[in-house]
């Protein structure tokens, strides 16, 4: 089915925001292995493996759409050097995802593409309810029980 070329083009840059988070996402978890937090660790590499679907989907929308879907490109990375800077540069990533999800979805409403909406606001929903909610309940758990006890709780 022949889509709407400015459709394609911002799913195509939707995946790119998706690419970005399953890098950041695995080098974070690796990170929190490494330091020997198991949970921070598992729940993170869990998240890069999310967004991994959510690229899938949006690769698989484009090639439906008789797009060419561009994998080279990617966001900068952001990794962060301790604990509450990876939090806080992963929920980055997260609230940039959610700012362009909702861009692309008004786009698509614009254009009458009401399948390429509703896949949308399901990675949307993603993106803001479990995503970003976890992350912004750790750097929550940090400000009220001390980074010390917090890193504790997550070997």
């Amino acid at each position: 089915m022949k889509g709407n070329s400015k459709i394609i083009k911002t799913l195509n840059e939707l995946l790119a925001g998706e690419l970005t988070a399953i890098d950041q996402y695995l080098i974070h978890g690796e990170m929190y292995a490494d330091m020997g937090l198991t949970k921070l660790a598992e729940k993170t590499l869990h998240e890069s493996e999310h967004e991994k679907e959510h690229a899938r989907a949006m690769i698989q929308r484009i090639l439906f759409l008789e797009g060419k879907p561009d994998l080279s490109k990617r966001e900068d990375l952001n990794i962060g050097k301790d604990v509450p800077a990876m939090l806080k540069s992963d929920l980055d990533v997260e609230y940039r995802v959610a700012k362009n999800l909702k861009a692309a979805i008004a786009e698509c409403e614009k254009a009458g593409d009401f399948v390429t909406r509703e896949a949308l606001v399901t990675q949307l929903d993603d993106t803001e309810m479990d995503h970003a909610y976890f992350l912004e309940k750790q750097l929550r758990q940090i400000e009220l029980m001390g980074l010390q006890n917090y890193l504790q709780s997550q070997l």
